[in-house]
């Protein structure tokens, strides 16, 4: 079946999908995005046999069903096992042994807010284990969230291959063999791991209903896809559910420097809630 082509697609079809994906992930895309969002949507067209993206526009607002779909292709869910290794060296050499020190009785509480297929809920689970090996009191807990629940589902599984698995094996090879079983180029994240880590569909536009208070909360590559005004509704939503003092992580070419919000500058890609919960 012959699809419209880029130049044939009416403007205002244009407009009224990246509406929807505004209305649905929060994400602000322009115009000059239409050949990604298009690319990303031409398959599913393909298999509900649709002619054009208008027809497309009409699923979509009459299926909950799509909805999820459509989040799902929409949505960047590219990430690795210790991605950006300055914040792992931050959170075993600083952020671990010092929230440890200060509160001994408590169970750590993470947040991986993009979470995308897990990689770095484990990561830090990972990181978590090791450290309880050293302090056997310690204890965690970490939730991972991510909007396209499609890929929280391998996350779940903890079933991974590829350059993920090659890129761990290179970096931190002990760790692969330590915390992961691999039967026939499929690695499966260990028992212990999985027990710790939940996972769950979150729309950062949205307050977490979540009565726990973090004290670490990863929000790394994702500000990036909002524009400012959506970047502080994230920011805050994410705020009020941290404990005050507790640690924001992210991403590499983020920065909260011009915007406004409830975080102080500790240093590259690190930040504290300076403001307790409203």
């Amino acid at each position: 079946m012959m699809l419209e082509t880029e130049v044939t697609v009416d403007p205002a079809i244009q407009a009224a999908l990246f509406a929807r994906v505004r209305r649905h992930t929060g994400i602000a895309m322009a115009e000059r995005k239409w050949t990604l969002l298009q690319g990303r949507l031409r398959r599913r067209l393909q298999a509900l046999s649709l002619s054009s993206y208008g027809d497309y526009l009409a699923v979509l607002d009459s299926s909950n069903d799509e909805v999820g779909r459509f989040i799902d292709l929409v949505t960047t869910n590219e990430t690795s096992f210790f991605r950006t290794p300055r914040i792992w060296d931050y959170l075993w050499h600083g952020f671990l042994p010092a929230w440890y020190a200060a509160h001994p009785d408590n169970v750590l509480q993470v947040w991986s807010a993009a979470a995308s297929t897990g990689e770095e809920a484990y990561s830090i689970a990972m990181l978590c284990e090791e450290f309880r090996e050293k302090h056997p009191e310690f204890r965690y807990r970490i939730l991972g969230t991510d909007i396209a629940g499609g890929v929280l589902e391998t996350g779940r599984a903890g079933h991974y291959l590829g350059r993920n698995v090659d890129g761990l094996r290179k970096a931190r090879p002990a760790m692969l063999e330590k915390y992961f079983l691999g039967v026939d180029e499929v690695y499966t994240a260990s028992p212990t791991l999985r027990a710790a880590v939940n996972f769950r569909t979150h729309n950062l536009y949205q307050r977490l209903e979540e009565p726990t208070r973090f004290d670490l909360v990863l929000l790394r590559n994702v500000l990036i896809y909002f524009d400012e005004p959506g970047q502080e509704t994230v920011l805050e939503n994410v705020r009020q559910s941290m404990s005050p003092r507790a640690v924001l992580l992210v991403g590499e070419s983020e920065s909260l420097n011009r915007l406004r919000t409830g975080f102080a500058y500790q240093q590259p890609l690190i930040y504290r809630n300076d403001r307790p919960p409203a």
